[in-house]
């Protein structure tokens, strides 16, 4: 039965996946919204809910290891496995200011969750905790996030009130609401069966709980960001798929963990400094990368981020 209602979710991911692009786009294009921003908030945030949800119910019964794994662990697949994949399928073209402030945004994340995870090193204690002022910490960090898109929204479409933009009816209108809530309901649900039958058929194998986390259920969670960018790639909407993966993290290190956290202090296990490190060093990369072809990721530099993913997911195979 968990390998049929496997199967199920990733149909419900994949037809999801194609619906929320597709009034995604449309909705940006007619209220005048950048198809960046949409990607960074809307779509990010709502494929993002598995990760939210499943980090989140983690936090709350104790299971440390998935709730800070998964997170890590999906940050890691967002901006090697699922970016490689869709360089390799698309070139991705990165707009000037999201090289010199959205991958940023996503690397002060990452640092600062780090630097936030050194108790030893920096204060002496007996272990690593993500604690409820941390949590708070990571949520100022994720308002200023806010704030920052929203200023971004308003000036974008403030320049585009003398241009002509494509319009839609209102029936277009809400035949792209109709498509965009179907198929966020989609990726939510199709998340939901994937996370739970993959991580029970993973567990009854005999895995331990944060490999599950870094794997199976990190891989599950960002199914629907990696279905949702490899069908905005296809679609030729670029700056979705990428603001999908940038958001994504941001929304994951910022928003999750900052919840989960201030819910109940998350313990990290030593192992997973080196993951944490890793994520750094895979946006670094990715930051370097937008910054060459004429600001395009492209098929070649795909396949080294892919690489990258393949040799780190043998690493922690082996390690655990």
């Amino acid at each position: 039965m968990d390998y049929l209602l496997l199967i199920v979710g990733v149909i419900l991911l994949i037809k999801g996946a194609d619906l929320f692009v597709d009034g995604s786009s449309k909705l940006a294009k007619a209220f005048k919204i950048p198809p960046i921003i949409i990607g960074l908030t809307i779509v990010a945030f709502g494929t993002s809910t598995p990760e939210a949800s499943v980090s989140i119910a983690a936090s709350i019964t104790g299971n440390d290891g998935i709730s800070i794994g998964n997170v890590i662990g999906s940050n890691i697949i967002n901006i090697s496995l699922i970016l490689g994949l869709v360089a390799i399928l698309s070139p991705l073209k990165v707009e000037r200011k999201t090289i010199i402030k959205e991958i940023p945004l996503a690397l002060l994340g990452s640092v600062a969750l780090l630097i936030l995870l050194l108790d030893k090193l920096l204060g002496g204690f007996s272990s690593n905790t993500l604690s409820r002022a941390d949590g708070i910490i990571l949520l100022l960090l994720f308002a200023v996030f806010l704030y920052y898109i929203i200023e971004v929204a308003i000036k974008s479409k403030n320049n585009q009130n003398h241009e002509q933009v494509e319009s839609l009816s209102s029936k277009d209108k809400k035949i792209a609401l109709l498509k965009f809530f179907l198929g966020l309901g989609g990726l939510i649900f199709g998340g939901y069966l994937v996370v739970e039958n993959a991580q029970s058929i993973a567990i009854s194998l005999g895995m331990s709980e944060t490999l599950v986390g870094l794997t199976i259920v990190a891989i599950g969670t960002s199914l629907p960001e990696l279905i949702t960018s490899i069908v905005a790639a296809i679609k030729k909407e670029s700056e979705i798929a990428l603001g999908n993966i940038i958001g994504s993290n941001i929304f994951n290190i910022m928003f999750v963990l900052g919840v989960s956290s201030s819910i109940r202090p998350i313990v990290l296990e030593k192992n997973l400094n080196i993951d944490l490190i890793l994520m750094i060093v895979l946006t670094l990369v990715v930051m370097i990368f937008s910054t060459t072809h004429n600001r395009k990721i492209n098929r070649a530099e795909g396949i080294i981020i892919l690489i990258i993913y393949i040799a780190y997911l043998s690493f922690i195979i082996f390690r655990n």
